[in-house]
Parts: C-alpha cells; structure tokens; sequence
C-alpha cells in the first residue's frame, strides 16, 4: 500500500467578494486579518500554505506577504484556485480553505485531517444546512486534479456539484458553526459581533 500524499494547505482567497462589497479577506476580526486568521489556522496543521490569488491580486499587500499560487488554468471560482494548486504540487494533496470562515477551529480542522481518506478523491464535511458537501473546506487528492480536469472542461464550474458527483468521504462536522461563511456586510457585522463577546 502506498503512503498517503503529504498535504499543503490553501487559502483560497481570489475572489471578487462582490456581495461583501468590500475584499473579505482583508476584513478584521480581533486585530487580524480574515486572511491571516485562516493561514495561522492552517499553518497549525499542515507544513506548507499557500494563498490562492488571480494574477492581478499578487501585489495586494493582503496577500503578497505570504507564499501564493497564482490561478494557472482558464475558468473562474475557486474551481480554479484549486486545479491550480493540484497543478503547482502534483504530488500533495491539499486543505483547501475559504477565507471567509471565521469561526473556524482547530478542532475542525483535526477532526478533518483525522478522517481524511487518502483513497478516494476528496474528504469533505456536510455542510450543517443542507447536507451538501463543503468543497471550500475539504481535502482534496492528487488524483481529484485530472477528475477535476475532465469535468471543467466538460462545462463543470461548481467543485460541490464535482463532489456530488464523485467519490468523496463526507463526514458530519463535530464542530456544528465551524464551516459558517460570511458574506454580506449584515452577516459579517454578526459574525464581528459573536466574535468580540465569544458567543
């Protein structure tokens, strides 16, 4: 039996956070970053991290202080932040991370890693809302890059649509709030609020 691939992390932080008005990955919570919160998150578990940026994001001082991989294949969605990062290091899976979970834990992240099935494409939580899987936070394989491949080029944008479709180890998150994102300036005025009182 071959070892399991060693896995990298990836902040996937590309997006246009048009609905946020506002970069999200530069919003604060408790003096940092959404972005550095997700890679110091990340960096605690994996031994490599990686920001996922568009080209035209490279000298965004959120983001040009850490190591990035830079969007590598045609497309748009953090479909391709993930391809390009499966292309950049072949070898290693990855932890795929959205920028916008900021009650993310530790916890979540250990019981991910703790469950993850090498084998297979992909190990992804349910989301707690409707059961789905949660590409954006999820582990993704070597072997998901040609997957993911064949489906993009067969008119696929969606990376939870792939997981439906495919092999993937779904597991129900211990950590029932962790995978809640944040996308409208109402839900980050929430978010910031549960935050400074710890609720």
């Amino acid at each position: 039996m071959s070892a399991a691939a060693p896995i990298y992390g990836l902040i996937l932080a590309g997006g246009s956070s048009s609905r946020m008005q506002r970069d999200k990955a530069a919003l604060e919570y408790l003096g940092k970053s959404q972005l550095d919160r997700a890679f110091e998150l990340a960096s605690r578990h994996v031994s490599e991290v990686f920001v996922s940026v568009r080209a035209n994001q490279t000298a965004d001082p959120t983001r040009a202080q850490r190591p990035m991989i830079v969007d590598s294949v045609a497309g748009e969605g953090p479909i391709v932040g993930i391809r390009s990062a499966l292309a950049a290091f072949p070898h290693a899976a990855w932890l795929v991370l959205a920028c916008d979970l900021p009650f993310l834990s530790d916890a979540a992240l250990s019981q991910l890693l703790r469950e993850r099935d090498a084998s297979g494409l992909a190990t992804a939580f349910r989301s707690t809302h409707d059961a789905l899987p949660e590409p954006l936070c999820a582990i993704w394989e070597p072997a998901a890059g040609p997957a993911l491949a064949s489906y993009q080029d067969d008119g696929g944008r969606c990376p939870r649509k792939f997981l439906i479709r495919q092999r993937a180890r779904l597991l129900e998150p211990l950590d029932r709030r962790a995978l809640d994102n944040v996308n409208t300036p109402e839900e980050y005025a929430q978010a910031l609020a549960a935050i400074d009182t710890g609720l």
